[in-house]
């Protein structure tokens, strides 16, 4: 059984998905992070960073924070969703990275910027945005020529793919970026994207372009 500390969040939804596609018996403990749950030291005992997700492992006791990392330790506990051959897993670790280190963060300025304090700050988000349209691009670019970011359907897409999902707060068209809609669409359809989208709670439909 994993214990799993989250909110309705992309990078609550990363490993939701993920404990979904590997059918893993989970509990869901939610940490509204709007009421300041992230702060009580029962969840600080898990999340030391006051952010979600957690997990705790009950089977081995391993506790981690991170969601690339709680990604990459389900991935190898199970073997699944994580390339054999050492190309192809560093493959995945590297659009894992870039979606840790440049997609989530520039994203989520976007959203704090465009949606959230719209004509506050003209300049950042005329940045944030150009910033989230150049990594659509990149996006876009990489699935030109294969279904999913490393050919076969991995942890990389089950990453990137919560951060997409918040497209229209991005102010991003994904009918700009053909393969990104084509890839976010077959993704949207799985069952187990679609029951760890809602996890903790149902708070709207996955949106569609």
């Amino acid at each position: 059984m994993i214990d799993f500390w989250t909110w309705s969040t992309p990078n609550g939804r990363k490993v939701s998905i993920l404990l979904e596609e590997l059918e893993l018996p989970y509990r869901t403990q939610a940490v509204d992070i709007t009421q300041g749950e992230q702060h009580d030291p029962s969840f600080l005992a898990v999340g030391p960073n006051n952010k979600i997700p957690a997990i705790r492992d009950n089977e081995t006791g391993m506790t981690l924070m991170e969601s690339g990392a709680i990604m990459i330790y389900l991935a190898e506990k199970t073997g699944r969703f994580l390339p054999e051959d050492s190309e192809g897993r560093h493959r995945v670790f590297e659009w894992l990275m870039w979606q840790m280190g440049g997609f989530g963060p520039m994203l989520g300025q976007a959203h704090h910027f465009l949606r959230f304090n719209a004509g506050k700050a003209p300049y950042a988000e005329e940045r944030f945005h150009q910033e989230a349209q150049r990594l659509y691009r990149v996006l876009d670019t990489r699935l030109a020529d294969r279904d999913f970011v490393v050919d076969d359907y991995s942890i990389a897409d089950m990453a990137i793919w919560p951060w997409a999902s918040r497209f229209e707060w991005q102010r991003i068209d994904l009918n700009d970026y053909p393969n990104v809609k084509r890839w976010y669409k077959t993704i949207a359809e799985r069952p187990a994207v679609q029951r760890g989208y809602h996890s903790p709670k149902k708070v709207n439909d996955i949106p569609l372009p």
